[in-house]
């Protein structure tokens, strides 16, 4: 985290829109061409695009420096993920500027960003606007924010909080597809743990927010589109026809549930709690791998031709 070397005082100089992306040029492109068609900013306000392209095959490095010259673009090895990512373009960001996280594949609306620092004001206090998206087809939401619901009889879960039309709706936490993170928020809580290199680090920010008694606020209505990947179970743990070994062997890579930061974030965020949530994933996988119709081959070992994913 970088809290220390976020400069205390003066006024931000700006949104530093930060990206990572990998194999996705066209996708990538798109974003960073909706950051461009903002309308309805504050005058003055100044965006630059930090973006850290995760050993992309695709030419999207190359494509991005063409088509947007002054994108500040640095290659990283393809084993940078999300987390790692976004931390890396925070540290090429100007300290004193708010940032805006933005996933690759997210096509921000128009007026995307007035709103999220409209939630945010007044901009000098510390604050974490939350942008939720929907669907391609406009049919529902996908990402948002969540609100942590707890009770003395089952573990905390996070529920889903649906965007209001006109009013910002506090929350506990939040996806971290389009966030505006103020200036003075990165002065408390500094940018994305490092110890979450994919997943989790966005819960965990918001989370982490909310303990300090920093505002976590969905913006009124969507900002954007990203389609979520609810039905690509194809080369995760929830294959179906995985034998345990494999489905557990895919949980546990960084993609997925990597146990370490697992681990962090159940003992940080859920009491007594944390190990039964913890051990809970790993289970189920597990189980759920163990159950085939008879007679039912194990998927790896139908072709002794075929590559074990």
């Amino acid at each position: 985290m970088l809290a220390d070397r976020i400069p205390p005082g003066g006024a931000p100089r700006g949104v530093a829109v930060l990206m990572t992306s990998h194999n996705r040029r066209d996708r990538t492109l798109a974003a960073i061409s909706s950051v461009h068609a903002q309308t309805g900013l504050p005058a003055g306000t100044r965006c630059t695009v930090h973006l850290v392209d995760a050993g992309s095959a695709d030419g999207t490095a190359d494509e991005v420096r063409a088509a947007f010259p002054g994108t500040d673009v640095v290659t990283v090895g393809a084993d940078v993920h999300w987390g790692t990512g976004t931390g890396i373009a925070a540290t090429r960001a100007d300290p004193a500027a708010h940032v805006l996280w933005l996933n690759d594949d997210v096509v921000l609306d128009p007026g995307a960003l007035a709103a999220l620092l409209r939630a945010a004001a007044p901009l000098d206090r510390p604050a974490v606007a939350v942008g939720a998206m929907r669907s391609g087809d406009g049919t529902r939401t996908t990402y948002s924010g969540y609100r942590l619901v707890r009770s003395r009889l089952r573990p905390p879960v996070l529920e889903r909080v649906e965007p209001d039309a006109r009013d910002a709706t506090p929350c506990d936490t939040c996806n971290g597809n389009a966030v505006l993170v103020t200036a003075p928020a990165r002065r408390v809580l500094g940018d994305l743990d490092p110890a979450f290199p994919h997943r989790m680090g966005d819960h965990d920010y918001g989370l982490r927010a909310r303990r300090a008694g920093i505002p976590v606020l969905l913006a009124p209505g969507h900002v954007g589109t990203c389609d979520d990947n609810t039905g690509a179970v194809r080369g995760t743990s929830a294959e179906p026809g995985l034998d345990a070994r494999t489905a557990l062997r895919r949980l546990v890579s960084v993609r997925e549930q990597p146990p370490a930061p697992w681990w962090r974030y159940c003992r940080r965020h859920l009491g007594p709690w944390a190990p039964l949530v913890f051990c809970s994933p790993y289970v189920k996988t597990v189980l759920r791998a163990g159950v085939r119709p008879p007679g039912s081959v194990p998927r790896h070992r139908q072709s002794s031709l075929r590559a074990d994913p």
